[in-house]
């Protein structure tokens, strides 16, 4: 062999180079890390999302198999910035390269915490978090309105919670996203729908727990205000416990889950049955009580009438009586008049009667043999007579 035959180059195949790339590319570029911006992102109906994940100077595509898709549970948004972990996969028949997604992670997150420091503290000062604006929660809410994903599993949690605890109450889901770069347009959009329209009476916005940058649309200043200048009383619900975010320190309530929100917002229909049970008993006896106050009270009321009554039956038939008596009175010395003058005249005319009136008006009689001779023609010459005056007697022989 001669000395140029050691500097001829080897001739591959296309598949054979393609092979080679293949093996040094998957062989060194396994479990990495790549942070860009996602582009041109897009689910496929067999439950695919192939993006491009970007910076200023290249791009690189990237796929999330539905698997890992149904595991991670996000929607990627185009102009999120995140950092996607997995390896560098070749697809001969194209001739490309990608990078197959296993982790998805908010890109940033010591900028977003500085952030979220200064706009809570800015919103802190401005007044947003005082009690004074806060609006209490009604205790019997009937319309109850829900900002979160219609897929997500926070308003099923929201849903079946308030199902068994107040079944009376007709929820209102109002879809939004609740991560991504649209998520807070969404969430302030739904949140003035509510407020403008007044059709429930208590609303709970939020989703299920995440990463800072899972959550950061809830720490958007245009959510704390749309949550600040809402007209119904507002429940944060986003996250875990452990999970704080502006919109938590801006609603009139905050809860640690979607599940312990609805539990907060509504009374338990068991408690409220056993409580309405309870004060039913009660206004029962309390009714009882006073039915039984108010029977002696009339009967002592009927007792004393009916005193009063006889009294004043007592009273008239001694007016009755007194009257009868006065006219009794009245009536007999009438009568005792009439029999006095009747007696006055009668004695007017027994004295004008006596025999003796004669003699006391001076007049005498003449007695002869003991007979008054009343007639001339009854006198008798020779007879003693004797004349009787009213003071005596005369004999005349």
């Amino acid at each position: 062999m001669g000395q140029s035959d050691l500097f001829t180059p080897q001739i591959l195949s296309v598949s054979e180079l393609t092979d080679e790339i293949k093996t040094l590319l998957e062989g060194n570029f396994l479990d990495i890390k790549v942070e860009g911006e996602v582009s041109n992102a897009s689910t496929s109906r067999a439950g695919h999302t192939y993006f491009t994940i970007k910076d200023e100077d290249a791009q690189l595509s990237a796929v999330i198999w539905r698997g890992v898709n149904q595991r991670l549970g996000i929607e990627l948004e185009d102009g999120q910035q995140i950092i996607a972990g997995g390896d560098i996969q070749v697809y001969p028949p194209h001739g490309k390269y990608q990078l197959i997604v296993r982790s998805v992670e908010q890109a940033g997150k010591g900028a977003l915490q500085e952030a979220f420091e200064k706009l809570k503290k800015e919103l802190k000062e401005e007044g947003l978090f005082d009690d004074k604006h806060k609006i209490a929660l009604p205790k019997f809410p009937f319309k109850i309105g829900v900002i979160t994903s219609a897929t997500g599993a926070a308003f099923h949690d929201i849903r079946d919670t308030l199902q068994r605890r107040w079944p009376v109450a007709e929820v209102l889901l109002h879809h939004a996203s609740v991560q991504g770069v649209n998520a807070a347009p969404q969430l302030v959009k739904a949140i003035n729908w509510f407020s403008q329209e007044q059709n429930v009476d208590l609303l709970i916005v939020g989703r299920g727990g995440g990463s800072l940058e899972d959550l950061w649309p809830f720490n958007e200043e245009a959510v704390a205000r749309a949550l600040f200048n809402c007209s119904i009383p507002t429940v944060s619900a986003v996250g875990h416990e452990v999970d704080f975010s502006i919109s938590d320190f801006v609603a009139d309530a905050r809860a640690a889950t979607p599940t312990q929100a609805a539990i907060l917002a509504t009374p338990d229909i068991n408690e409220v049955r056993m409580f309405a049970d309870d004060l039913t008993t009660r206004l029962h006896d309390i009714i009882q009580e006073r039915t039984t106050e108010q029977k002696e009270r009339i009967q002592q009321l009927v007792q004393s009438h009916a005193l009063q009554v006889v009294q004043q039956k007592v009273e008239s038939s001694h007016e009755k009586v007194n009257s009868l008596i006065d006219r009794i009175r009245h009536r007999r010395e009438v009568h005792f008049m009439k029999k006095r003058d009747k007696l006055k005249g009668l004695r007017h005319r027994l004295e004008l009667k006596n025999p003796n009136f004669a003699l006391e008006q001076g007049y005498t009689r003449i007695w002869q043999n003991e007979e008054w001779i009343r007639s001339v023609d009854k006198f008798d010459d020779d007879k003693e007579t004797t004349i009787e005056w009213k003071d005596g007697d005369t004999t005349i022989n």
